[in-house]
């Protein structure tokens, strides 16, 4: 019997602290224009920049996250069995095609070409958006990520500006793109 509370008392525990530091869809954001985060423990703390990662694509082409210089990202990562990625994906391939000139980049996280692929089908985004495969979990990890989904926005230079960790809506999508565009 304590064993058993001691257990329940854990994992309550626990719960409450993956609510706490990302289910409940915070976001660690850094100031557009400036190079402060607003806190400490931002993984887009002042200088950070968008991973040099080489990841592969769903033809198995060599794709640099670093190749898009010059044009403002988004990088999400994305899992398939990841609920909150379920509503995410379509609506950062409508905001890939609301904005043509910004890159919109989903980072598949160690899940296989064929779990990935038959995921984006089945929600309509293969082909809308630039849909990579990372097996070892690099990017996520070079972000410093801690729950799902983690999506970061880039500005041209390659300096992320922003860090949302958990789930996003469009009109936030939105509202942050026009942030990012603006500033530059």
């Amino acid at each position: 019997m304590r064993y058993t509370f001691i257990l329940i008392a854990a994992v309550i525990i626990i719960a409450g602290g993956v609510y706490l530091l990302g289910g409940s869809g915070s976001q660690q954001p850094v100031s557009l224009g400036e190079n402060s985060a607003a806190s400490p423990e931002n993984a887009a703390a002042s200088g950070e920049r968008l991973p040099a990662l080489t990841l592969k694509d769903y033809e198995g082409n060599d794709v640099n996250l670093t190749g898009f210089s010059g044009k403002a990202l988004i990088v999400n990562s994305w899992a398939a069995w990841c609920p909150f990625c379920r509503q995410e994906l379509p609506d950062f391939a409508a905001l890939q095609k609301e904005f043509p000139d910004l890159a919109v980049i989903a980072v598949d996280r160690a899940e296989s070409l064929a779990t990935a692929k038959r995921y984006s089908d089945e929600l309509s985004v293969t082909g809308k958006l630039v849909l990579l495969l990372d097996p070892s979990d690099s990017f996520y990890k070079a972000i410093g990520g801690f729950t799902m989904p983690e999506t970061i926005f880039v500005d041209k230079e390659g300096a992320i500006v922003f860090h949302k960790r958990g789930p996003m809506s469009l009109s936030e999508m939105r509202e942050k793109v026009l942030e990012l565009t603006l500033a530059e």
